[in-house]
């Protein structure tokens, strides 16, 4: 049975961007007689808002969405997370991270030529060379670090990987052009690429459908399915809705909220149609 989700991050209002990937993956299900969740992402509670949480099912609501309950919730899973974490941390696969933004940016800055990948520079690997008493020496006095994946080691762990989109076919999986991600920081128990993998699992997540600026996140994904033991979905990346002068749509555009076109008198069956469906 193939089942998609739609999982917004409740950091503002949703705009026509969000409505169209909503719609598509709603489309998706039911056209193939399938089932479509909703999830609400929201690890990062720094800013995250519940009555953004509220306008998100207000506004998938009156687009005439309806979805599978209880809803996930990312915040209410952290254990989950966390077990994730301990198998990685378990096979020798991260690595604490004490390096600041700002020490990162000096590094990648004194390197020249520093590799980029699809997020900005790599990160240089300082903290991966540390010796295990130097990372509980600093650990134990209390300072700041984040979780990070020896995409290197775990790669060479399960060998050559592969995932299928529907629309651009068979792809290799690349994970090296994240380097070592970031899994988990202090203040954020996991991150994107986690969370939203275990999600994926847990909730029988048969087809991601997600936008086009996300397709190669799926690189580490699928090695964290790997890793993990999960199982893998397939995968539907969509193009990007872009306003008349082609520009992204993003939750900055305040006048192209949901709310904002409701509130202006639009009707769902315009918003449907501006948003591609």
């Amino acid at each position: 049975m193939t089942i998609t989700r739609f999982a917004p991050s409740p950091t503002g209002e949703l705009h026509l961007g969000h409505a169209h990937s909503a719609l598509f993956a709603f489309a998706a299900a039911k056209a193939a007689g399938g089932r479509f969740l909703l999830r609400i992402e929201d690890i990062d509670r720094t800013r995250c808002r519940p009555e953004f949480t509220q306008g998100i099912f207000t506004d998938l609501g009156w687009l005439g969405l309806d979805w599978e309950r209880p809803v996930r919730v990312q915040s209410e899973h952290f254990d989950e997370y966390r077990a994730a974490l301990d198998r990685l941390e378990g096979m020798g696969l991260l690595y604490p991270c004490f390096c600041t933004r700002k020490d990162i940016a000096r590094e990648v800055e004194g390197a020249g030529h520093a590799p980029h990948g699809p997020d900005g520079p790599l990160y240089p690997g300082h903290c991966r060379h540390l010796s295990v008493a130097e990372r509980r020496e600093r650990r134990e006095a209390g300072q700041a670090f984040a979780l990070r994946l020896d995409v290197a080691a775990a790669a060479a762990r399960v060998g050559p990987l592969a995932w299928h989109d529907r629309a651009q076919g068979e792809q290799t999986a690349q994970p090296e052009l994240f380097g070592d991600v970031v899994l988990a920081r202090k203040d954020i128990p996991a991150s994107y690429h986690l969370a939203v993998t275990v999600d994926d699992a847990l909730q029988g997540v048969t087809l991601v459908t997600r936008g086009q600026d996300l397709f190669e996140a799926t690189h580490v994904h699928r090695l964290l399915q790997a890793l993990l033991g999960l199982p893998v979905p397939g995968y539907l990346h969509h193009r990007l809705l872009t306003d008349p002068s082609g520009r992204r749509y993003a939750k900055r555009d305040r006048s192209l909220t949901l709310r904002a076109l409701r509130e202006a008198g639009r009707t769902p069956d315009e918003v449907r149609s501006l948003a591609g469906f």
